[in-house]
């Protein structure tokens, strides 16, 4: 199965106005780690003592793991946050069961132990630092700042992609999606 996921990554409040960047790294770069009917790909941070290549700005680690029927797979406890996202199949939890489409988020401290259902499942596994203070979410935008999204919504619908704060990909400029109307 294919799988497209966009994820968001808060950044901690000093380095929340650092200018974007892409990085790409190539499958055999992103750890493997394989045991006992299950796989897990690390794509961002640090877990299960390897690390991926990725650049972060604090404590954290996102990974796609692949559990066959029957399978066991702990989490890291060495992030106060975490969560899971079930992607395919189901899976166990505490004895409490959990089909594909649902997000989990655990208590700081639990250990956690996730068991793969009759036809196994594919997961995401997060999780990180506690951030200092909220965040604010409103479409393509992210901020600790209320104001600081309105601002950013304003330059958005501006379009003004020479000088602005927002560039668009020199050979993507036809692609430009406008600010969604929201009441």
């Amino acid at each position: 199965a294919l799988y497209g996921i966009q994820t968001w990554v808060a950044l901690p409040t000093e380095d929340e106005d650092t200018d974007p960047h892409f990085e790409h790294h190539d499958k055999p770069a992103l750890p493997f780690i394989e045991a006992e009917g299950k796989s897990v790909r690390l794509i961002l941070g640090s877990a299960y003592g390897e690390r991926a290549p990725v650049k972060t700005f604090s404590g954290m680690f996102y990974a796609h793991a692949a559990l066959a029927p029957g399978a066991v797979l702990p989490l890291p406890e060495d992030h106060e946050d975490r969560g899971i996202y079930v992607l395919e199949g189901e899976i166990t939890i505490a004895g409490e069961a959990y089909p594909a489409g649902q997000m989990l988020v655990f208590r700081p401290g639990d250990p956690i132990s996730v068991h793969a259902g009759a036809r196994g499942a594919q997961l995401m596994l997060l999780g990180g630092d506690t951030l200092e203070g909220p965040r604010h979410i409103w479409w393509n935008f992210v901020s600790s700042s209320r104001e600081k999204l309105d601002a950013a919504k304003e330059e958005w619908r501006k379009e003004n992609w020479a000088s602005g704060q927002f560039t668009l990909p020199p050979d993507d400029k036809d692609e430009f999606i406008p600010l969604p109307v929201r009441s």
